[in-house]
């Protein structure tokens, strides 16, 4: 075997292999964290013209961390935690100090952090290498990762395709194998359905199970931070690292982190009641979707779970609910970026008065969809308007709650697919609010009601070849529930390494069958 043929055939196993495999490497000394890092940013510079996961590297300071943590090895130190060196991408809603944090806007274009997110200093204490921020649909408004200010991320699956939305970047990343971890947020579906889409693992946490100090604020009562993997066990490691109460955050939950390694590692449905959700299938969902669905719930049923058919009725109103709320609280939360303070400043040349360099500011500094919302938010809250919209939209966010606390009687997760439809194309929706919104019905209910859930590959579509996912719900706290049956489907249907099936991209061999043997 030739030096170069060799050089690709570590780096594409590096790149390739599961992020607990690396931490356990680093632990015992098989490899180094640099070795990983190095291979890992190869792999972004290779790959990043074609998918654009990455809005800003931070490569100086990841090969420096991975240093330090390999000195503390050698030096004896026990591993501050099982991913300890093992790198990681983080969407470009956290703040990292020193490292650009744009939310993917013009408006805080350059913004660097003086301070850390919860999430990110967890990460850090807990040894992980952050390679960069990840791109998204700006300010997280936005269901293709086609909104972003710095241009979309494409489907690594089909680079015509989009990869979800809004933390397209993250998911990318991992079906790139640029990054074997990464950090998302989800308000309405943002971890889940770029999870769905690309055939990778991501979890939204039970709302306030993870803490939201530090990241830029969509729709406060809706946003929750969460892992994002290529395979349930993980997802679980990361979850617990970036968990727990933190008082910074008056939403943050006082109570113990579900026990989620535990139930990854389990992998079994045995004697689990799992409720089908009636509202979420049939007519709108295409006959891929619904196909990789059952024979999901199928596989559970074989290995012992009993599944259990279930009403939600009002879980069809959640998307005309949630599109009530969520531009509501975004409207009230971007109030800030005044041009008065910080972010993007225009006209403020002394002839303009406060009033026209916010306007003009807010004018450049927001893209289109973006300021959609805004004005859908404001008119909601307005004087004479905010009963009869934004008030009903919370009276239904009540009994889309009571739905869940009767499903929950009944069973112990529910279950559905994340998404109507697999990747559409980029462009396509682009001109169609509406029919882009749509895609956000299976997800929403899940954050409104501020349950846990997750998203874990199904296969893949006989329409079209593109990935389906498989969501799994839990009550408040049960996020061990939703690894339990996800991992158990992942067990079932042979989904742990589920990107390996995706084709190659341009430039490399990294998804063929000789570079992941």
């Amino acid at each position: 075997m030739s030096t170069r043929t060799a050089h690709e055939s570590a780096t594409a196993d590096i790149c390739t292999a599961p992020a607990l495999e690396l931490g356990r490497r680093i632990a015992v000394g098989e490899q180094t964290s640099v070795e990983i890092t190095r291979a890992l940013l190869d792999r972004i510079e290779a790959v990043e013209p074609a998918v654009h996961a990455f809005l800003s590297l931070d490569a100086e300071r990841a090969r420096a961390r991975a240093a330090a943590v390999d000195a503390g090895i050698a030096a004896g130190e026990p591993a501050a935690s099982p991913l300890a060196g093992v790198p990681i991408a983080v969407k470009d809603l956290l703040c990292y100090e020193g490292l650009p944090t744009t939310a993917a806007s013009r408006m805080l274009e350059g913004w660097v952090p003086p301070y850390n997110a919860t999430v990110v200093r967890r990460l850090l204490d807990a040894g992980l290498v952050i390679l960069g921020k990840t791109n998204l649909d700006e300010f997280a408004t936005g269901s293709s990762t086609e909104s972003s200010a710095y241009g979309p991320t494409r489907n690594p699956w089909d680079l015509d395709r989009v990869p979800g939305g809004s933390g397209g970047g993250s998911a990318a990343a991992l079906a790139a194998f640029e990054a074997p971890l990464a950090i998302g947020t989800d308000t309405g579906g943002s971890i889940r359905q770029p999870a769905s889409m690309t055939g990778t693992v991501g979890v939204k946490p039970t709302y306030g199970g993870v803490s939201r100090q530090g990241i830029i604020a969509m729709a406060s009562s809706l946003d929750q931070a969460g892992p994002c993997a290529r395979n349930a066990a993980d997802a679980a490691a990361l979850h617990v690292i970036i968990a727990g109460h933190d008082p910074a955050d008056s939403t943050s939950l006082d109570a113990p982190v579900p026990d989620v390694v535990a139930a990854a590692g389990a992998a079994d449905a045995t004697g689990m009641r799992i409720g089908v959700v009636s509202e979420l299938g049939g007519e709108g969902y295409a006959a891929g979707v619904e196909k990789c669905f059952t024979d999901s719930v199928e596989l559970l049923r074989g290995a012992g779970a009993e599944i259990i058919e279930v009403s939600c009725p009002h879980f069809r109103q959640a998307l005309a609910a949630y599109y009530l709320i969520m531009p509501s609280e975004l409207s009230s939360n971007l109030a800030r970026y005044d041009a008065m303070r910080y972010g993007l400043r225009v006209g403020d040349d002394g002839s303009n008065s406060a009033e026209t360099v916010m306007r003009l500011s807010r004018g450049a500094g927001f893209g289109a969809e973006l300021k959609r919302r805004i004005i859908l938010g404001t008119y909601a809250l307005s004087a004479g308007y905010y009963d009869a919209y934004y008030g009903s939209a919370q009276k239904m966010r009540t009994l889309i709650a009571r739905d869940f606390a009767a499903a929950f009687e009944r069973v112990d997760v529910l279950v559905s697919p994340v998404a109507p439809t697999t990747a559409f194309r980029l462009g396509e929706r682009v001109g169609d609010p509406l029919a882009m919104y749509r895609g956000d019905l299976c997800t929403l209910p899940a954050n409104l009601a501020g349950v846990a859930a997750g998203s874990f590959p199904a296969g893949r579509s006989s329409e079209d070849g593109l990935p389906v996912g498989f969501q799994v719900m839990a009550p408040v706290l049960g996020d061990d529930r939703v690894y339990r049956v996800g991992a158990a489907l992942e067990r079932l249907a042979g989904t742990a390494d589920f990107c390996r099936r995706a084709p190659e991209l341009p430039g490399t061999a990294m998804n063929s069958e000789e570079a992941t043997r």
